[in-house]
């Protein structure tokens, strides 16, 4: 292992229940004074989104609503969201809800003044210095769920609606410049999707727990991501109301995608193609691959979860995190294996194609190939 890596950790959050009071003044730290809200078609019409706009109006904010946002959002939905930007004459997003609305409202600020296809900023190699980081404009994160911990992170996820896959699209001015994490915000979401996004954060956290590479600060954010997941989902997934378990819930979405700096691995390598393909739900996908990922890895990370099990309140070491995960699956309602989400045998080819080149790969612990990759794909249908 090397002591040497590139760190950077998150930007400003405004975090507690009733804070997206603060919107404007968010919107005045940022430099935003004509912001464009992008959300997502359902939310669109939900209360929360309303009084989000009205705030903004109240104080003399000149905003507009974008919603032509898909579940996995795609560079058809980037392009109508950069047009509505510049033919608004908007300066800044304000990005608003779950990890779809996060990620295109990102890639909206960043692609409306660039000059190059925004496939050309993939996360590979030193791609995001193509960008003209000058005409990048402002966001200001507001997630409605806890999950995806897109409000922290550098980078947004789009599916290109040609070829099928999922592309990280990065550039370091993509972080927020100010995130409000206001629980009260995701009081009403569904248990289905309150499980979906937490098992999202959950899945963050094990498996830059489980990355081989060197950061102890994210390795420690890590460890307590898993533990307020384990301790606070089942109380959200019960009582939507809890406000406690909403905040901690909230706290380790964000915890998980600061963490995964660190490295992400084969859930996420396998739940990325498959989400592109079949539509599913990415936190969902990523519970159902878990278990047999976890067996692949046992033995590269069996020895680091000994020791974490016990401060997760596990017994059993290893294994008994292994069984823990299944059952925690079951009780929130995951469905057993891929074949349930209606990935298909005869899919698993076109699947490894896009697994072998998703960047999540390289922070796997046993290096990923098209052989054992088809091997976990068959092990979790």
């Amino acid at each position: 292992m090397s002591l040497t890596a590139n760190w950077s950790y998150p930007t400003t959050i405004k975090f507690g229940a009733g804070r997206i009071a603060e919107l404007p003044a968010a919107c005045a730290q940022a430099g935003i004074k004509r912001p464009l809200l992008v959300t997502d078609r359902g939310l669109a019409t939900l209360p929360i989104t309303a009084q989000a706009l009205d705030i903004l109006k109240a104080a003399g904010l000149e905003a507009d609503l974008f919603a032509d946002v898909d579940t996995n959002p795609n560079e058809r939905n980037l392009g109508l969201g950069v047009m509505a930007y510049n033919q608004g004459r908007h300066d800044g997003v304000v990005a608003f809800g779950g990890g779809s609305g996060l990620d295109l409202g990102k890639c909206i600020a960043f692609m409306a003044g660039q000059k190059r296809p925004v496939w050309d900023f993939e996360d590979v190699g030193d791609w995001w210095t193509r960008a003209d980081a000058s005409v990048i404009a402002p966001v200001v994160a507001v997630p409605t769920t806890a999950g995806t911990g897109s409000e922290v992170g550098r980078a947004g996820v789009l599916t290109n609606s040609e070829t099928h896959e999922k592309k990280i699209i990065f550039h370091p001015r993509m972080l927020p410049a100010v995130v409000i994490c206001d629980p009260e915000l995701t009081v009403g979401m569904p248990k289905a999707i309150t499980a979906g996004t937490g098992l999202d954060a959950f899945a963050h956290c094990v498996e830059a727990f489980s990355s081989p590479f060197y950061h102890p600060m994210s390795q420690g954010i890590a460890l307590e991501g898993m533990r307020l997941v384990i301790d606070y989902l089942p109380r959200a997934y019960a009582d939507g109301t809890d406000i406690e378990a909403r905040a901690q819930m909230m706290s380790a979405a964000a915890m998980g995608a600061t963490a995964f700096q660190k490295g992400l691995g084969a859930i996420h390598a396998m739940s990325h193609p498959v989400g592109a393909h079949f539509g599913t739900h990415h936190g969902t996908t990523n519970a159902v691959c878990m278990p047999a990922v976890l067996a692949f890895n046992a033995p590269a990370i069996k020895d680091r979860f000994d020791r974490a099990a016990g401060y997760l309140g596990i017994d059993g070491g290893f294994d008994g995190f292994r069984a823990f995960v299944d059952r925690f699956n079951d009780s929130l309602g995951v469905p057993v294996g891929l074949k349930a989400l209606g990935v298909t045998e005869e899919a698993i080819p076109e699947l490894v194609k896009g697994a072998i080149k998703d960047p999540s790969c390289g922070g796997n612990p046993i290096a990923l190939t098209e052989e054992n990759l088809e091997g976990l794909f068959r092990a979790a249908l």
